[in-house]
C-alpha cells in the first residue's frame, strides 16, 4: 500500500501535475485485514477533475409530460495545467440518461473566472455545469446517478494522465421525495411563465455565493407576466406602469401556513430599465416569505409597496387568501410576480425546491426565440397551442401560458 502511494506522489511531483504535492506516509507496523478496511476491493483511479453536486437532485414533473431532474454539478481542476471539458455524461450506473459535448455542452457550463462559453478550466479553476436529466415518469426516476466526464489535459503524462481521459465521479442519490403540491399564486387567463425551469435561464443561472457557500434558490422560480387580449405583455410606453394591464393583480397564498418574513418599504422601479445600486437584501423588492410546511417556504417577490392588504408576520394564511398586489420593486425591469419555493426562509441563502400545481389549463407555449421580442416590444407573443390542455400535479416550464382558476 505505501509503495503505490509513493509512486503516485513521485509522478505528481516530477510532472507538476497537481497544485499540492503528496507526502509518503510512514511505514505501517501491521497490515490490516481486508475485513477491517472499508476500501478493500476498491480500485484507486487518478481523477484530476473532482466533482460534487450542489444539492441532492429532486424530481419535477412538468407540462411537457416528462419528469425533469434539474441540478448542478460542481467540477474542480486540481492540475497545474489547463483541462478542456469535452463531454459530460449522466448515467444510472448502466444506461446513459444525458450526454452533452462540445457546442452542445458550452451553454450549460460556467468556468469561474473564465470567459463565457469556454470549456477550458485553468489550473485550480472550478466549473459549474447545469444539468437537466429527463425520464418518462416518476416510476422511472433512478435511485442513483453517476457522472462520466471526458477531459483533455493540455499535457499528457502516461499512463496516469492521458488526453482524452474519462473519469467516473460524483455518484449521487436522487431524492425519492415527491414535489409539494400547491395552489397557483394568481388567478385568470394568460399568465405567462417568462423564466423558469429547466434550461439555463437567468433564474437557474443565479447561483449565489451567500454566507460562504453556493446556493441555488431560483432553480424552479417563475417570473409571471400576463398577456392581454391581444397577446401583449404591455401596450403603451414601456417605461410606464400603466402600460401593463396586470399591474396590481391580486397575489394569492399558495398553501396554508404563517408569514415568517416580509418587506414593504421599497419603491416601484421604472419599467424598461435594469435597476442599479441595490443591496443584496433589496433584490427581491417588497416580498413575503410563508412557511408552507415540511421544510418548504414560499417566496412572493416584487410586490407593491406599503402592505396594501395589511398582512402581518405570524399571520396564519389559508390557501387562496389574497395577500398582496403585483408590483415592480427590487431587481426588476417590468411588473411581474417572482415566485419560488425554497428550503429555508432566506430568499438567497437557500436551495430551490420543486413544486407542482393542483390543476390549471395550459393555453400554449411561447417559443424560446420569441420570448425576448414580446417582452421588450408591444408586440403580441407568438403562442403555439399544439400542446394546450388541462394539467394536474405538474409544474410549468419557461414559455408556458396558463389559466389559473
Amino acid at each position: 500500500m505505501s509503495h503505490r502511494r509513493t509512486r503516485l506522489a513521485a509522478v505528481a511531483a516530477i510532472a507538476a501535475l497537481t497544485l499540492t504535492g503528496c507526502t509518503t506516509p510512514a511505514a505501517s507496523t501491521s497490515t490490516p485485514s481486508p475485513e477491517a478496511s472499508p476500501d478493500a476491493g476498491l480500485e484507486e483511479v487518478f481523477t484530476p477533475v473532482l466533482g460534487s453536486v450542489l444539492a441532492e437532485p429532486e424530481a419535477y414533473p412538468a407540462t411537457d409530460g416528462l419528469v425533469h431532474i434539474a441540478y448542478e454539478l460542481v467540477l474542480s481542476n486540481v492540475l497545474s495545467q489547463d483541462v478542456t471539458l469535452d463531454v459530460v455524461r449522466v448515467t444510472d450506473g448502466e444506461d446513459t440518461l444525458l450526454e452533452l459535448g462540445g457546442d452542445a455542452l458550452a451553454p450549460w457550463v460556467r468556468i469561474y473566472g473564465g470567459d463565457a462559453g469556454s470549456l477550458v478550466m485553468g489550473p485550480g479553476q472550478r466549473a459549474l455545469v447545469w444539468l437537466d436529466v429527463t425520464v418518462p415518469s416518476m416510476d422511472e426516476i433512478p435511485e442513483t446517478i453517476v457522472h462520466e466526464v471526458q477531459i483533455s489535459p493540455e499535457t499528457t503524462i502516461e499512463p496516469v494522465v492521458t488526453s482524452p481521459m474519462t473519469e467516473t465521479i460524483a455518484p449521487t442519490a436522487v431524492s425519492s421525495t415527491e414535489p409539494i403540491v400547491i395552489s397557483p399564486p394568481l388567478r385568470g387567463e394568460g399568465w405567462f411563465d417568462g423564466n423558469s425551469c429547466c434550461g439555463v435561464t437567468p433564474h437557474r443561472a443565479a447561483i449565489n455565493p451567500i454566507n460562504g457557500a453556493l446556493h441555488a434558490p431560483e432553480r424552479y422560480a417563475i417570473d409571471y407576466a400576463q398577456l392581454n387580449a391581444d397577446g401583449q405583455i404591455f401596450d403603451g410606453p414601456r417605461d410606464e406602469l400603466e402600460s401593463y394591464a396586470y399591474y396590481s393583480a391580486d397575489i394569492h397564498a399558495v398553501a396554508d401556513g404563517p408569514i415568517v418574513a416580509m418587506v414593504w418599504d421599497l419603491p416601484e422601479q421604472t419599467p424598461g430599465a435594469n435597476p442599479t445600486g441595490l443591496s443584496v437584501a433589496e433584490y427581491g423588492g417588497n416580498h413575503i416569505v410563508q412557511d408552507i410546511g415540511g421544510g418548504h417556504y414560499a417566496f412572493y417577490a416584487h410586490l407593491q409597496p406599503d402592505n396594501p392588504l395589511g398582512v402581518e408576520i405570524g399571520q396564519e394564511l389559508q390557501a387562496g387568501d389574497v395577500i398582496a398586489r403585483l408590483g415592480n420593486t427590487g431587481n426588476t425591469d417590468e411588473p411581474h410576480l417572482h415566485f419560488h419555493v425554497m428550503d429555508s426562509p432566506l430568499p438567497l441563502a437557500s436551495n430551490g425546491r420543486p413544486f407542482v400545481f393542483e390543476s390549471f389549463e395550459l393555453e400554449g407555449i411561447v417559443p424560446e426565440d420569441g420570448i425576448d421580442a414580446c417582452a421588450s416590444e408591444p408586440e403580441p407573443c407568438d403562442v403555439e397551442t399544439a400542446e394546450a390542455g388541462a394539467r394536474e400535479a405538474v409544474g410549468p416550464l419557461s414559455g408556458d401560458v396558463m389559466t389559473y382558476r
